[in-house]
């Protein structure tokens, strides 16, 4: 959602130096999600370059978290002249065991979910809230700008259904993408460590050594939610993308968050 990067700073910092551009993925914060289509992240990969070339951007840096890097991912495979460069926080990559992942994916059923998502999920999303946003800050406290989070947006059936969807659609999508050696642009890859969501060691450092114009900065101490608890490391890797050891991006080069 938006107002994840909203919270946290991050926007705001790096609009003082380039256009900064943020998008709700489908069916999250104010988006839609339509059911005729299954939102891989090659789907949403397409409407993101639909919405940036309507937009008139011609190249973008683009950041992506969690979910979301491989949104980013797709976007620079399959929009390879819109993408100069890649900003991927605690992202998952590689296909793993997650048995978390059948109970979340539960509300994407159809009629069984759709029940659950009218009735039980959003009082059991409500109950575990402080659990889980603890978790996902983990081992860093959770942040203070973050208490400006609309959390009541994540308790609706339409997002729980979103997020139940791409938990479904996680592992797969990591197992058919095959490797990443066909990605071409400078890749700046940030991990958190101590992250209670993702194995960074399976994940991003697997990552950072198939691609070799990437970089890997982990952060102490600072858990999956790394642009809330360090926007400043997520900033100065944006701009590390400029830097002579990169490919400068175009004059007019934007940065786009894809929310987790």
């Amino acid at each position: 959602m938006i107002e994840d990067f909203v919270s946290s700073g991050l926007i705001d910092m790096a609009a003082r130096s380039h256009r900064v551009i943020a998008f709700d993925r489908p069916g999250f914060g104010h988006t839609t999600r339509p059911r005729a289509i299954v939102w891989t992240a090659e789907a949403q990969a397409d409407l993101i370059a639909v919405g940036l070339r309507r937009l008139g951007v011609r190249q973008a840096t683009m950041l992506g978290h969690s979910w979301g890097c491989a949104v980013a991912i797709a976007l620079a495979r399959r929009h390879p002249d819109l993408v100069s460069g890649l900003v991927l926080v605690s992202g998952y990559y590689y296909a793993s065991v997650r048995a978390d992942v059948v109970g979340a994916s539960l509300p994407s059923l159809p009629v069984l979910g759709d029940i659950l998502r009218f009735t039980v999920s959003p009082l059991m999303a409500r109950a575990t809230w402080p659990l889980a946003t603890r978790r996902m800050f983990g081992p860093a406290p959770v942040a203070e700008t973050f208490k400006s989070f609309p959390k009541e947006m994540v308790f609706r059936p339409s997002q729980i259904r979103a997020g139940a969807a791409e938990a479904a659609l996680m592992l797969p999508g990591a197992a058919t993408a095959a490797g990443y050696a066909d990605l071409k642009v400078p890749v700046a890859i940030i991990a958190g460590e101590g992250d209670r969501i993702i194995d960074i060691e399976a994940q991003s450092a697997r990552l950072h050594a198939e691609l070799a114009q990437s970089t890997l900065q982990r952060v102490p101490g600072a858990g999956h939610m790394v642009h809330q608890t360090a926007p400043e490391i997520v900033l100065a890797a944006i701009e590390g993308l400029s830097a002579p050891a990169f490919p400068k991006p175009a004059a007019n080069s934007e940065t786009l968050p894809v929310a987790a």
